[in-house]
């Protein structure tokens, strides 16, 4: 009888991934460049989120933007008109998230000169989380709305990212969301993390999260 071989995809397919993202991303450090993978689900506001720090950052530093959707070039546009800087759209073709190859793509396409890049990966909290892109920051974004118990519900994003952003918290009186319990869920899933709660509508604690990330191009 002959014998069968098992291939184990999901392993290769990860490992290959793997090794490219940490040589993409020690190209970016040499660099100097701060790529950020923002990562988070539809309807979070990380598009409004996003066109209110970069115009806050972009008078200090060269900023460019990739967006990743399955179709549809809008949250690229949107974020072109309103905040003026270079911005790419990337679409997956139905696939649910970037690998650092992608993720290379969009840089080059983007051009040479920038300090600052934000990766706003395809929308939803599960399949981002598992490929690296190659980012220097992972960053995650919970909104109000969306309830206080994702942490627990979702561990891996918030196990890799280091920057933790609580969106949306205008709409606080509207929801039953415990503040102080989603920080605690996120805190156990990953305690190094940063964790900062505002409202892009009215501009609640953006301050702390602009000075977040001028800390984090200074140490580059």
């Amino acid at each position: 009888m002959q014998e069968v071989r098992t291939i184990l995809l999901s392993k290769s397919v990860f490992e290959d991934n793997d090794a490219q993202a940490e040589l993409f991303r020690s190209g970016l450090r040499k660099k100097r460049i701060c790529l950020v993978n923002v990562m988070s689900s539809p309807g979070s506001g990380k598009t409004t989120l996003l066109v209110a720090l970069i115009n806050a950052l972009k008078e200090s530093f060269n900023i460019g933007v990739m967006e990743a959707d399955i179709d549809s070039d809008k949250d690229a546009v949107t974020v072109a008109e309103k905040t003026g800087v270079r911005s790419v759209q990337l679409h997956t073709g139905g696939m649910c998230h970037l690998d650092a190859g992608m993720t290379q793509q969009g840089l080059s396409a983007l051009g040479d000169g920038l300090d600052l890049v934000f990766l706003e990966n395809v929308g939803n909290l599960v399949c981002p989380a598992e490929y690296d892109t190659g980012a220097t920051v992972n960053m995650v974004i919970l909104s109000v709305p969306e309830g206080n118990d994702k942490p627990l519900k979702y561990p891996l994003v918030f196990e890799k990212s280091e920057l933790a952003v609580i969106s949306k918290t205008d709409t606080l009186p509207y929801f039953n969301f415990d503040m102080d319990e989603c920080r605690q869920y996120i805190k156990a899933r990953n305690a190094d993390a940063s964790v900062i709660a505002v409202s892009a509508k009215t501009g609640e604690n953006m301050d702390e999260l602009i000075n977040w990330f001028v800390r984090k191009l200074s140490e580059r």
